[in-house]
């Protein structure tokens, strides 16, 4: 559950919202501060409400191509991670707990008591300890190239992730991480400060594992075919929810509330804007559980 970054990374106001945008203008955005963090954050679309976390060195902005989609019978509440898009970097360390129970506090600013969630790599991360440490908030979630433990990572992607400082900011000027950082960070030169703090963050090793079982809101896992994590250590975070244990049944009376997908040539590092991933995660959201058996499928040809 670290920071998304491309091979760089791996080698190297007041409790209370202000709204800065009318529909007509485009999303409602404002600022919540929680733990000692002033916090963005973006509004879009009517319906559902849909938490949206973004990745590592990223913005809520990065979900862009996607939104379309996920607004569709959705309200979607984009937040600018802490030191991330247009949120400060304060002096806080970097937590994936702290995050959690900061985006518990955001939501109740914003007037939510419960959501769905769909958090990608880091802020899968974070959407991952906000269910484990506020359940009662959390209708469904969605954990995209996200893992339970650092040792889900390639050995190599390790090794690389815990090299990542802010000296390499210099080299760093030319990917979209640091371009779309400095078109709207409050503060662009912070950009080697948060390089720091992530990398700080990453020589953290973690293991949530003792915490999956706590989820007993439905969960969908998400992971490209070719995703910086390994298959072995996606299948079982499957299987540690309930999944992949054994056959559904041939009316699925032994089928897990939780799901797995693996999408096609997809990477940890494009994943987040395919179309494909909205149209997966959309029906799990949308409540599209049940589908046509054999015998209905069969019924209705007559």
């Amino acid at each position: 559950m670290k920071i998304l970054s491309k091979p760089i990374a791996a080698a190297a106001l007041s409790l209370g919202l202000v709204a800065t945008a009318t529909a007509a203008e485009g999303p409602k955005s404002g600022y919540v501060e929680a733990g000692g963090i002033k916090y963005y954050y973006e509004i879009h679309g009517e319906g559902a409400p849909l938490l949206l976390l973004h990745g590592g060195l990223g913005s809520t902005d990065m979900f862009a191509p996607i939104l379309p989609r996920l607004t569709q019978g959705h309200q979607v509440i984009g937040v600018d991670l802490q030191g991330h898009g247009r949120t400060e970097l304060g002096n806080r360390p970097m937590s994936l707990e702290a995050m959690g129970d900061d985006i518990a506090t955001i939501l109740k600013s914003l007037g939510h008591e419960k959501v769905d969630v769909l958090g990608y790599s880091f802020g899968g991360g974070v959407a991952f300890r906000f269910a484990v440490q506020h359940p009662e908030m959390i209708n469904r979630v969605a954990l995209v190239s996200a893992g339970y433990a650092q040792e889900g990572f390639y050995a190599d992607m390790i090794k690389m992730q815990v090299t990542l400082t802010g000296a390499m900011a210099d080299m760093m000027k030319d990917t979209p991480m640091y371009k779309g950082y400095k078109a709207i960070a409050p503060h662009p030169e912070d950009f080697p400060k948060l390089l720091d703090a992530m990398g700080e963050f990453m020589r953290k090793p973690y293991d949530y594992s003792n915490d999956v079982p706590k989820l007993k809101m439905p969960v969908m896992l998400v992971f490209g075919d070719s995703d910086m994590y390994r298959p072995e250590h996606e299948f079982k975070f499957y299987q540690m929810l309930g999944g992949g244990l054994k056959d559904a049944g041939w009316m699925r009376e032994t089928m897990s509330q939780n799901r797995l997908a693996i999408i096609p040539n997809r990477t940890h590092y494009d994943i987040f804007f395919a179309p494909e991933l909205a149209n997966t995660v959309m029906p799990f959201f949308d409540r599209q559980d049940k589908v046509k058996t054999w015998d209905e499928q069969v019924d209705a040809a007559k």
